[in-house]
C-alpha cells in the first residue's frame, strides 16, 4: 500500500461515509413533514416515534463522518470546520435540538408542549439537510479561505488556515449554487423520509397522503438537483497537475472525471436508476411500500461518485476562491502515511459494523408501527 494509494482509500471512505448520511438524512425529511403526514396528534406521534427509531443512527454517521475527514485529512476539518464554523455550529446545534425534542416532548412537567418541540424537529428536518448540501457544494464552487502552513513556526499567530471575511462560513449562503444544491438535499432526504414512512408505519390514513407528497417532493428535487448536477459537468474545474503541485481551471473538469473513471459512471447510471424505480414504482402501486429500499441505495451510489469525482483523478476537494494554490487535495491535506496506514487497518472492521447496525435495524423493525403498537409501547 503506497502512501497514494492510502490517501485515495481514505477519501473513499470519507465518501461512502458522506454518502450513508445522505440516505440516513430520510429521518429530517420525514420530521420536516410532521404536521404534513400526520393530521392529528395521534398520527404525528406516529410518525415521530417511526423516525425516533433511527435518530441515533444518523447523529452517529455524522460524528463519524466528520471523525473521519480529522483522522484522515485534518487541513480539510481545520479549515472548514474552523472557518465555517457558524455552518457547522448550526448544523451540529439543529441536531442536539433534534435529541432533546425527541425526549422531552411528552415528559411530565413539559411547560412549552408537545407542539414547541415538534417545531424543533421541523426546523431541524430544514436546517440540517439545507446547511449539509450547501456545505457539500463548496467542493464544486470553492470557499473563502486560505492556508499558510509556515505560521505553525509562528508564535505570535500559529493559526495555519484562516477565513478572508467575518461570515463564518455563512457566506455559503450567497452563492447561488451552493443554496440550489442544499435545496436538493433537502427535498431529497424529504422523498427518502416519505418512503421510509411508507414502509415503517402500517397505516392507511397516513399512507394514503403519501403519493401527492411524493410526487410535489420528487419534482423540486429533479429541478433542482439536475440545475446544478448539469451545471456542474459543464463547468470549469479545479485540477491538479500532480508534476507540479498546481491548481489551475480545467474545462469541463467533473465531466472529464466521469469519462476517465468510467466505472463510475455506470455506478451514477445505476444509481439514479435504482432512485427512480424506488420512487415510481410508489407512485404507480400504492400497495407497493418498499420503495425506500432501492431508493436508498440509489442515493448511496449517486453521492459516493459525487465525492468521488471531485477527489480523485487529482482534482483539489476543497477549492480556494482567494487563492487557487490554497486549494486542499488529497495529496496535500491528509495525515502521515503512518497514520493512513494503522487507520487502515481498523478499518477492516467497517464490514462488522455495517453488519451490527443491520441487526440493530432488523430488530427495530421486525413488527411494522402502528396505532395499536403506538398505544402499547413505551413512544415519544
Amino acid at each position: 500500500m503506497t502512501y497514494e494509494f492510502l490517501q485515495s482509500y481514505w477519501w473513499f471512505v470519507v465518501s461512502l461515509m458522506g454518502a450513508f448520511l445522505v440516505f440516513l438524512l430520510f429521518v429530517q425529511g420525514a420530521n420536516s413533514m410532521i404536521f404534513s403526514l400526520g393530521k392529528t396528534p395521534e398520527e404525528r406521534r406516529l410518525v415521530i416515534n417511526s423516525t425516533g427509531r433511527k435518530w441515533e443512527f444518523t447523529f452517529t454517521t455524522l460524528v463519524t463522518f466528520g471523525a473521519s475527514f480529522f483522522a484522515s485529512f485534518p487541513l480539510f476539518y481545520s479549515t472548514s470546520f474552523g472557518g465555517a464554523y457558524w455552518v457547522w455550529m448550526l448544523i451540529l446545534f439543529s441536531f442536539v435540538v433534534q435529541a432533546v425534542s425527541y425526549e422531552f416532548q411528552n415528559k411530565f412537567g413539559n411547560l412549552l408542549g408537545a407542539k414547541t418541540f415538534q417545531v424543533c424537529l421541523i426546523l431541524n428536518g430544514i436546517i440540517g439537510p439545507l446547511l449539509l448540501g450547501g456545505a457539500v457544494a463548496t467542493f464544486f464552487n470553492g470557499s473563502n479561505f486560505m492556508v499558510e502552513k509556515s505560521n505553525m513556526m509562528t508564535s505570535v499567530q500559529p493559526v495555519i488556515s484562516s477565513w478572508a471575511n467575518a461570515s463564518g462560513g455563512l457566506d455559503v449562503l450567497l452563492d447561488v449554487w451552493a443554496v440550489v444544491f442544499g435545496i436538493a438535499v433537502f427535498f431529497l432526504a424529504r422523498i427518502l423520509g416519505i418512503l421510509y414512512i411508507n414502509n415503517n408505519i402500517h397505516d392507511d390514513v397516513i399512507r394514503g397522503r403519501i403519493r401527492k407528497r411524493l410526487l410535489n417532493n420528487t419534482i423540486a428535487f429533479l429541478v433542482t438537483f439536475l440545475a446544478f448536477f448539469i451545471r456542474t459537468l459543464l463547468k470549469d474545474g479545479f485540477a491538479l497537475d500532480p508534476a507540479t503541485g498546481t491548481i489551475f481551471m480545467e474545462p469541463y473538469k467533473y465531466f472529464n472525471n466521469l469519462i476517465e473513471m468510467w466505472p463510475l459512471a455506470i455506478i451514477l447510471l445505476a444509481g439514479v436508476l435504482l432512485l427512480l424505480f424506488g420512487i415510481i414504482r410508489t407512485l404507480l402501486d400504492k400497495n407497493y411500500v418498499k420503495g425506500i429500499w432501492p431508493a436508498g441505495i440509489g442515493v448511496i451510489l449517486v453521492v459516493l461518485v459525487l465525492f468521488l469525482i471531485v477527489g480523485w483523478n487529482n482534482t483539489a476537494f476543497y477549492p480556494s476562491n482567494i487563492d487557487l494554490q490554497h486549494s486542499l487535495t488529497i495529496r496535500n491535506s491528509s495525515s502521515s502515511e503512518t497514520t493512513l496506514r494503522a487507520m487502515t487497518y481498523v478499518s477492516f472492521l467497517i464490514p462488522v459494523i455495517i453488519a451490527y447496525m443491520s441487526y440493530a435495524w432488523w430488530s427495530i423493525d421486525r413488527k411494522k408501527l402502528s396505532r395499536d403498537e403506538l398505544n402499547k409501547s413505551e413512544a415519544y
